[in-house]
């Protein structure tokens, strides 16, 4: 009988092996793995790494991966370098229910790895597993970073980093606890996306980069997978993301260019005529919503606009995004509060002059589609006529990721809709041609 073992065909007489032995081979990692799904040993220059970036296309084996790399680290064994077991080690998602259904109950989990005799126990009401020989691996979410003061680790596996809300926090707040055993370590598994923190490990002197494509797993994938998938995104942008695993800056749809934005970005705002903040209100108020878009712009002397400030605040109370408007509104000394009414209405309103009731509110409303709102916003930056005031990450790479369909990677361009709405109030409408009604 054949079998597929890593990267060659080999001929395995499994009738001649023992029970034990067949179960020895299934849950040898190194047997079947491929080059890309191995620790590696070191970096490029010899020194041991601190951060395994494993970067891969949809299905590319990703999970797969770092759940070997903490069962061997657990164990000790040579899939991790042998050696020291590390004892405690940090298991971060984007959610603890991400963490549960894919890190570790998922079909290529930590519990589904392992054979009988090795495989730890899960605690559910501690979210922890719990190995034979006392190693513990402790479940955290990357939306609450301070659950990561405290604890200290000798191993961490980071999923799908790409998608973490609160990535910064969370990474800073892990690093602190990464302090025992001689050399912590940290697997990163995720689909790229040009987010500032995957770019910075990429340019770290202590990170090794695995790459893998998703056609790299075809024989794990149903059979059509890869070829429809190929006919529908081969070659574009979303495709070279999501299949290729790699890295790009910007959508090729996109409406915006981040040359556009670098080429007249400055470091201090001039002297403004107008300032207007723009507030882009969540529909609802939980921790999960959209964020509530607050930017601030403001008209130059020389006819040109600048985008002052990103204040936006992730799905809060209205109370709260309300302060934060006023505040930016008070700081910047702006004009008016431009404001989107299409879910609140007057509610919008009334939060705002609970806060300060001489501010002034421009309601608007949309009624036409994102993506058609956004394109005299756009066409402005293509002109040169808008300039950031120092950067501002979230909101550019939401910007570079506007699709057609009116989403930023899937989610909605909270930060965009602001920025459209400020810039529309000051050079659009403005100059005498108003494409959006306003109330």
């Amino acid at each position: 009988m054949s079998v597929s073992i890593g990267n060659g065909w080999h001929r395995v007489a499994l009738a001649e092996l023992s029970d034990r032995d067949v179960a020895r081979l299934y849950y040898d990692w190194l047997a079947w793995a491929r080059d890309d799904q191995i620790a590696p040993m070191a970096t490029e220059t010899g020194r041991a790494w601190r951060h395994w970036l494993v970067l891969g296309g949809r299905g590319a084996g990703k999970t797969r991966t770092g759940a070997e790399w903490v069962r061997a680290k657990a164990l000790g064994h040579e899939a991790a370098g042998g050696g020291e077991i590390a004892a405690r080690i940090a298991l971060v998602g984007e959610t603890l229910a991400e963490v549960r259904r894919v890190m570790i109950e998922g079909v290529s989990g930590l519990l589904a790895i392992h054979a009988a005799e090795e495989r730890p126990r899960f605690e559910a009401s501690k979210m922890q597993l719990v190995w034979p020989n006392g190693a513990i691996a402790q479940a955290f979410s990357a939306e609450d970073p301070d659950s990561l003061r405290g604890p200290q680790f000798a191993a961490a596996w980071c999923d799908e980093i790409a998608k973490w809300r609160l990535v910064e926090e969370t990474w800073d707040m892990l690093q602190f606890g990464l302090r025992l055993g001689r050399s912590p370590q940290v697997a990163v598994t995720t689909t790229p996306r040009p987010i500032p923190l995957i770019k910075k490990l990429m340019e770290d002197a202590a990170t090794v980069v695995s790459r893998a494509a998703t056609a790299a797993n075809a024989a794990n994938l149903a059979p059509t997978f890869i070829s429809e998938m190929e006919r529908r995104y081969g070659g574009s942008a979303l495709g070279r993301q999501e299949l290729m695993g790699e890295i790009v800056d910007e959508m090729a749809a996109s409406l915006w260019r981040r040359a556009w934005i670098d080429e007249h970005r400055v470091a201090a705002c001039p002297e403004l005529q107008s300032v207007v903040v723009a507030v882009d209100p969540p529909v609802t108020a939980t921790a999960n919503s959209v964020a509530c878009g607050i930017v601030v712009a403001g008209l130059g002397a020389d006819g040109r606009a600048y985008v002052a400030a990103d204040r936006s605040l992730q799905g809060r109370e209205p109370h709260v995004w309300a302060r934060a408007a006023i505040s930016a509104y008070q700081e910047f000394m702006a004009d008016r509060v431009v404001a989107e009414v299409n879910q609140g209405g007057d509610l919008v309103v009334g939060v705002l002059r609970q806060i300060d009731q001489s501010v002034a509110v421009r309601k608007v409303r949309a009624t036409r589609g994102k993506w058609l709102r956004a394109e005299p916003v756009a066409a402005l930056y293509a002109e040169g006529r808008v300039s950031h005031v120092g950067v501002m990450p979230v909101l550019e790479d939401q910007m570079c990721a506007f699709g057609a369909d009116g989403l930023a990677r899937g989610r909605s361009p909270d930060r965009v809709d602001a920025l459209v709405w400020a810039l529309t109030d000051l050079m659009i409408e403005r100059a005498g041609s108003p494409r959006i009604r306003t109330v």
